[in-house]
């Protein structure tokens, strides 16, 4: 606990107050906008007897005069909560993002539970290192390459282009398909190659990665992994022509979570190092049974994978920080799931790992 306990002087300090009731844990939710996944999260967090405030990391300060931790949190006084959870870091410039990032760090350093914790955001934000990291474990993912000059990306793009293949440029930090581009040979004209377009947009890194066609599949896959399990998968198909996006227009389908499917996933996120992970998945139409991860978002949505699947994933996510990240306080936290009529980590069980 990091309250200032209850007990009185002489017994010991067993999270409990002298009533023998148990204080119940008081959670973070890092957001920049609140809604339906905080509203979701709020309430599993209720049923399972601990309180749950959003908090802004805009609104949270170092402040090495705050005692006794130097960190200032909306909601939480001079005290900081049991855990966080992280659901979304807004934007900003380099140093507003590198305070926020800093923040998650300090709470780390400070020994509260963050999922995920800043580390593990830094590595799947940035595209480049997410790319880096599964080349680097051995996850399948299609050939990328990323630096700042933009003649060697023009000879990327010829050499791909001279092989009959293309290449999707992406921004290096970026979500939701915004600011993809196709780039490289033509079926109908491939003898004509478009140049490299300036990567001012693209903040003067080329991030480029093989465009795999998939075409005749028409759709990618989104699997859920939470807490090295992965819980839940859909199929998005159709939206904005070949990009494949819920926020492009894409619809979800329900997808079977078959095990190639699933270890590929799970073996994404952990290379990353993330508790939780939305792992976006392609067919290799070269090898059908082996799928390749495209990205890893280490901060993911979950509003159209819930409507195609029975799991409850708010709950599945908070049974995992719950029961995974605070231990000392299973029993209390199993009996108040039990109160409430709701089956801690039931989401979890069955599902492939």
């Amino acid at each position: 606990m990091n309250r200032p306990s209850t007990v009185a002087c002489g017994e010991p300090d067993d999270g409990t107050d002298t009533s023998g009731v148990h204080a119940p844990l008081r959670i973070a939710i890092m957001t920049d906008e609140t809604g339906w996944h905080t509203g979701r999260l709020k309430k599993a967090f209720r049923a399972r007897g601990a309180e749950a405030r959003c908090v802004d990391l805009a609104d949270c300060r170092i402040d090495t005069t705050w005692q006794p931790h130097g960190l200032m949190l909306p909601g939480f006084g001079h005290t900081l909560p049991d855990a966080v959870f992280v659901r979304g870091i807004a934007g900003g410039t380099f140093e507003q993002v590198t305070l926020r990032l800093g923040i998650l760090h300090a709470l780390r350093e400070s020994g509260v539970p963050v999922y995920n914790d800043a580390r593990a955001i830094e590595r799947s934000v940035d595209k480049s290192m997410t790319s880096f990291l599964l080349h680097r474990h051995g996850v399948r993912t299609p050939a990328t390459w990323a630096g700042e000059s933009a003649a060697f990306a023009q000879r990327v793009l010829m050499r791909e282009a001279a092989a009959g293949r293309q290449v999707v440029l992406k921004p290096l930090f970026g979500s939701q398909g915004h600011g993809l581009k196709r780039l490289g040979a033509r079926r109908a004209a491939p003898a004509l190659l478009a140049p490299l377009p300036s990567l001012k947009p693209y903040r003067q890194v080329a991030y480029l990665q093989r465009y795999i066609d998939a075409s005749r599949a028409g759709f990618d896959w989104r699997v859920l992994v939470i807490g090295g399990r992965a819980v839940a998968a859909m199929r998005r198909v159709g939206g904005k022509g070949w990009i494949h996006n819920f926020a492009q227009g894409a619809t979800c389908e329900a997808a079977e979570l078959d095990a190639p499917l699933a270890l590929t996933a799970v073996r994404a996120t952990e290379a990353l190092g993330l508790d939780y992970a939305g792992v976006d998945l392609i067919p290799d139409p070269d090898d059908p049974a082996r799928p390749l991860v495209l990205e890893v978002n280490g901060v993911a949505a979950w509003r159209g994978l819930q409507s195609v699947t029975p799991v409850d994933v708010a709950a599945a996510l908070v049974d995992d920080l719950l029961f995974r990240k605070l231990p000392a306080q299973r029993g209390a936290l199993a009996a108040a799931a039990s109160e409430s009529g709701e089956a801690a980590v039931v989401a979890l069980r069955g599902r492939h790992g």
